[in-house]
């Protein structure tokens, strides 16, 4: 069995974190949708994402984006393609089910020493 390939030894500035879209403005309306997207979703998926995970995360923001130019295009009364639209849809549920994206229920009941020391309170 051969050796596994080496760490490498430097990182770009989008493995960094330092751009997240290259050769685009990230003061445009878009690359800030796109960095909200990224990171709630991030945020859903507990913060520590994988690589492959990452990736996955960058696709989903890029879909989203599209469907939401295409949804504000309907509302000003604007040409609609519905069949791409559902296309790039089904695409993006496709890869947020792939993250594994779903809503828990939070427990939020209080341990008994929190219990105690409310109940306690004046």
């Amino acid at each position: 069995m051969g050796k596994a390939p080496p760490p490498p030894q430097f990182s770009t500035r989008k493995g960094t974190g330092a751009i997240v879209l290259a050769g685009i403005d990230g003061r445009s309306m878009i690359a800030r949708r796109f960095r909200e997207i990224t990171s709630t979703i991030e945020s859903d998926l507990g913060g520590d994402l994988t690589e492959a995970q990452r990736h996955l995360v960058a696709r989903a923001a890029t879909l989203a984006c599209w469907c939401e130019e295409r949804e504000s295009e309907l509302a000003q009364g604007q040409d609609f393609d519905a069949s791409q639209y559902a296309t790039i849809a089904n695409a993006l549920r496709r890869l947020l089910s792939d993250l594994g994206l779903e809503r828990k229920a939070r427990d939020v009941t209080p341990d008994l020493a929190t219990y105690i020391a409310g109940r306690a309170a004046p």
